[in-house]
């Protein structure tokens, strides 16, 4: 059961961070009058919050270095932009977790035992039971926006860019659940997914930035156009040309990541004229760093 609770704590670090954060863009983004589902988001967030102290708690000592270097679960941006984006939106954000998330420590030899196991285990059924509330709380502001019946400020795209998320990070867990590791999948799905991510990114990157930021419109615009190109050339592509894939989504993630560096660096330090939250620059660059190591490491599962 080590692969298991290794596998699961190291999901958990990454994902649960990102739920947190989801529900923190959805509740900035509702007008006041909306008290009914800022207060479900304001709810779910510190549901996850309180989580993602439990888990950097249970993670110390049980995580590879790779992980806790891959700037996935916290990068040089973060605690400053958890301060900026607090001070914009009057959201408190526990800037403690991030410190304790720095310290985080990875063992030479991971040892684990029963009782890892069994708080592992009563912690994924926790994760499951809240993503499943996050779950269908997107999936009704979906519905009400579409029917014009909600307002908010973030695309309708984000929307179904978090759910989809959202449900990934579910079918992670049940499958940790079900055989104890990560089932194998193929590493085309795998790909396909996060391109998809990173080209929608650079979609709402650039319907974010001032219009008189002309560069980085054109470098945004660019990369959503070289992810649209990926993603219909792998459509087409045979089994035999899969390592060919990998290497140009590595290469491109690559510069993607340091654009995406730039403006976290940027937008914290109010150099980049934009609406995007401090806290946004941050999570779309830790998701890119999280892409990377999967493509670097060729992991697309563990059993």
């Amino acid at each position: 059961m080590k692969q298991y609770v290794i596998t699961s704590l190291e999901t958990h670090l990454f994902f649960v961070r990102i739920m947190k954060e989801h529900s923190l863009f959805l509740l900035a983004g509702f007008p006041a009058e909306e008290t009914g589902f800022r207060n479900k988001a304001d709810w779910l967030r510190e549901q996850f919050e309180d989580l993602l102290r439990t888990v950097v708690c249970m993670a110390n000592g049980l995580v590879r270095q790779e992980v806790l270097d891959s700037g996935e679960i916290v990068t040089e941006f973060t605690e400053m932009a958890e301060k900026k984006t607090s001070c914009l939106t009057g959201i408190e954000i526990d800037g403690e977790i991030t410190k304790a998330e720095h310290r985080l420590q990875a063992a030479c030899q991971i040892n684990v035992g029963r009782r890892n196991v069994q708080q592992v285990r009563q912690l994924n059924r926790r994760v499951l039971w809240l993503l499943n509330e996050l779950i269908v709380f997107k999936e009704k502001i979906l519905r009400d926006v579409a029917a014009c019946n909600l307002h908010t400020t973030n695309y309708h795209l984000l929307i179904e860019h978090i759910l989809r998320e959202a449900k990934l990070y579910r079918q992670i867990i049940n499958g940790l659940e079900r055989k104890g590791c990560m089932p194998v999948g193929e590493m085309r799905a795998t790909e396909m997914f996060w391109n998809q991510i990173m080209m929608e990114h650079a979609l709402f990157i650039r319907g974010l930035l001032d219009p008189t930021e002309c560069e980085l419109l054109k470098t945004a615009d660019g990369f959503a156009g070289e992810y649209c190109r990926l993603l219909e050339e792998a459509g087409r592509q045979e089994c035999r040309a899969e390592d060919r894939m990998t290497e140009k989504s590595l290469e491109l993630t690559k510069r993607y990541r340091d654009f995406k560096a730039a403006g976290a660096e940027g937008i914290t330090n109010c150099r980049i004229r934009s609406i995007i939250l401090p806290l946004l620059a941050d999570h779309v660059l830790r998701e890119a760093n999280h892409y990377l190591r999967i493509l670097g490491s060729g992991e697309n599962g563990t059993c």
